[in-house]
């Protein structure tokens, strides 16, 4: 055993320390991504999908080595560490890891140049943040297009700092758009009940604003 000093990097992840707080990062493991996938010119793109995409298992062509697509789509879920902005897309994507198809593989390198024009961005901790728990929650309604379930998402800020975030398939069809609302503010209910007893047993008690 031995001290290596202040936590600089660790599986992929990068750590800077100011006044400020913590910024983390995975720069260097991102530029290994887009490096893998080949991409070498200078497009990016403004946001990871396209406006209102609904990608299904029918339409393009199906890959004929779906490899280096499962390799890519493996890598960007654990980028999701640091990158929360991307979380949907991964999602997304995710689905057809069985059976890609061209148009499954133009999202990802979608996805890629967005991550390519954002390269820097990651997670800041202020340590002048408030402890005050603030939690965010969405939905939207029949968004699988051939299952028709909805997709939850919430992100729970611990003052300015986000600190929890997911985005999941609901497990059953909702039959409204109000329905599907109610069951993404159930997930991110649990999820709150959970931080508020964590930072409990660390002696932290505090409010919450949903």
């Amino acid at each position: 055993m031995k001290d290596l000093g202040h936590l600089r990097y660790f599986l992929g992840i990068e750590v800077d320390k100011s006044s400020e707080g913590y910024f983390i990062s995975q720069v260097k493991y991102a530029t290994e991504i887009l490096s893998r996938a080949g991409l070498s010119d200078s497009k990016v793109a403004e946001t990871p999908l396209e406006l209102n995409a609904k990608l299904n298992p029918f339409e393009g062509k199906a890959l004929p080595d779906p490899t280096l697509y499962r390799q890519l789509v493996g890598s960007l879920n654990y980028l999701t560490i640091t990158r929360p902005d991307i979380s949907y897309a991964i999602h997304v994507v995710s689905h057809f890891m069985s059976a890609p198809r061209t148009t499954h593989f133009a999202a990802v390198l979608r996805i890629l140049r967005y991550i390519k024009g954002t390269l820097y961005q990651g997670l800041q901790f202020s340590s002048q943040s408030e402890l005050h728990l603030h939690a965010y929650a969405d939905s939207d309604w029949a968004g699988d297009v051939i299952y028709r379930r909805s997709t939850s998402g919430y992100c729970m800020f611990l003052g300015n700092s986000l600190i929890s975030w997911r985005s999941k398939k609901q497990s059953i069809v909702s039959r409204s758009s109000a329905e599907a609302e109610y069951r993404a503010t159930a997930h991110a209910t649990s999820e709150i009940i959970w931080l508020r007893w964590l930072l409990s047993d660390m002696g932290i008690l505090h409010s919450f604003v949903l």
